[in-house]
């Protein structure tokens, strides 16, 4: 009987580069191997666990000479979590690799000619950046080390924290997160202490069953606070002992909210959010601008990045003051409040219908009076008949999700043939996808990258496009 081929471990190979998920990468018999937690420059052991037709996944067994781009990583769950994968890259180094990213995917995706690139816009903070993070209540909590046999108080499967990678029934406790400022990390820590304590039901993914499920912490920078925790049925003791106890403790929580979810998801999009204590929302100042931010509201989780973001869509705009503009997927309709001053008319398109009624509510709070707001499948909504009611934009504004825009999109967009397309993207590869249709009539002018999420790979990048004359 045949036997696996173990899969081979390669001694001191340099890792060489700085690949996509997070993960690093090195290069043995010409075959590329992807390494998580390494930097460029270490000099490790590879076992590789896993084969794939064009390249190999392994993990660094041992360290025989460290990168001068390592640092040493903050957290205490570096390696495990996998949130922040570059947390042990100097951030000079994670830029780097960032803009590094733009120019690849552009050039080797979109077989773009690229102006002179803009250097990264760094991010003044790089931890404690993020306004909103979601945590899990499960019962099978992932044990990083075997519980000491002699405390068993230690051995609770019950945790609150992060999903572990690829691992979907497996929740890691966290003790201290560095994303988010305080109190979001006392928040958390009060919340699982208490439903420890009183015997709460944490939720069991594979059976559906349990009470608590999630939680939510949401700050903004004018200093309001809103907590969402998540119930699978209502318990008129349970549900609101927590969250009085919460607001006991933190007294500065503004907004305290709950969701009853009995689905097997835990996407709460559908659900009614219902308030227990405070408003039912918090709000947002960005460079005088208003925004009221819902519980189920899109806003950008690092909002000091999010205002180098949008003032540069509004830079690459170039905006007199007669254009019409339309900012497809314009969620709450943040980047149409922040050029409608400078144009004619904003008209901004987005799928979901509650983003759009956000986006009203958020320009009627800000008294702009020039925008106008359509809910619809972008691929149904941007049409002829759609260009002839409204006119046809001089300036094209798309903020897209990951995935980019759907091929049908990119064409209509040729086809209204605006003369200027600024493209803002969370996804530089689907970004680079697009582009290479749309260079067939428009010349890339000016690129941008911006550094929203320091600490992981991820990059957003803005890119000016102006049509071609035929």
């Amino acid at each position: 009987m045949a036997r696996n081929k173990p899969f081979p471990l390669y001694e001191k190979v340099e890792i060489i580069d700085a690949g996509s998920e997070g993960k690093a990468v090195a290069r043995v018999d010409n075959r590329v191997i992807f390494v998580p937690y390494v930097v460029p420059g270490d000099v490790v052991d590879i076992q590789v666990v896993r084969k794939k037709k064009s390249f190999f996944e392994g993990r660094a067994v041992k360290v025989h000479s460290y990168s001068d781009k390592r640092v040493e990583a903050k957290c205490e769950h570096f390696g495990v979590c996998g949130g922040c994968r570059w947390q042990n890259m100097d951030y000079e180094d994670q830029l780097h690799y960032k803009q590094k990213q733009v120019v690849e995917n552009l050039t080797r995706i979109g077989g773009l000619e690229l102006p002179e690139i803009n250097p990264i816009i760094a991010s003044e903070n790089i931890y404690h950046y993020r306004n909103k993070l979601e945590y899990t209540f499960s019962n099978r909590r992932w044990f990083v080390e075997k519980p000491d046999p002699d405390k068993p108080e230690l051995r609770t499967r019950n945790g609150l924290g992060f999903h572990l990678p690829g691992m979907f029934d497996r929740i890691l406790d966290i003790d201290n997160c560095y994303l988010q400022r305080d109190p979001s990390n006392g928040i958390r820590l009060a919340a699982r202490d208490f439903t420890l304590e009183n015997d709460y039901e944490y939720y069991d993914v594979k059976k559906w069953d349990g009470y608590v499920r999630n939680l939510l912490i949401r700050t903004s920078s004018t200093g309001d606070l809103m907590v969402i925790i998540v119930f699978r049925f209502v318990d008129h003791i349970k549900g609101p002992a927590l969250m009085n106890h919460l607001l006991e403790k933190f007294p500065e929580i503004t907004s305290m909210m709950y969701v009853i979810n009995d689905k097997q998801n835990d996407d709460i999009g559908d659900l009614e959010v219902k308030l227990h204590h405070g408003n039912d929302f918090i709000m947002e100042e960005m460079e005088g601008l208003k925004f009221k931010i819902g519980p189920k509201s899109f806003f950008q989780t690092n909002r000091d990045q999010a205002l180098k973001l949008y003032n540069t869509a509004k830079d690459f705009a170039g905006l007199k003051g007669e254009e019409l503009v339309y900012d497809l997927y314009t969620g709450t309709g943040t980047i149409a409040a922040f050029v409608a001053r400078y144009a004619k008319k904003v008209i901004g398109i987005e799928y979901v219908a509650s983003a759009t009624e956000d986006a009203r509510a958020n320009s009627a709070l800000n008294g702009i009076e020039n925008t106008e707001f359509v809910a619809g499948d972008m691929l149904r909504v941007l049409n002829d008949e759609f260009i002839e009611l409204h006119g046809k934009p001089d300036v094209i504004i798309t903020d897209p999700p990951r995935s980019g825009m759907h091929e049908k999109v990119v064409r209509q967009i040729m086809k209204i043939g605006p003369e200027k397309i600024v493209y803002v993207s969370c996804n530089p590869a689907t970004q680079a996808r697009d582009l290479a249709i749309l260079k067939e009539q428009y010349k890339m002018e000016k690129v941008q990258p911006v550094d929203m999420f320091p600490q992981t790979h991820h990059v957003e990048n803005v890119a000016l496009l102006t049509k071609v004359s035929q």
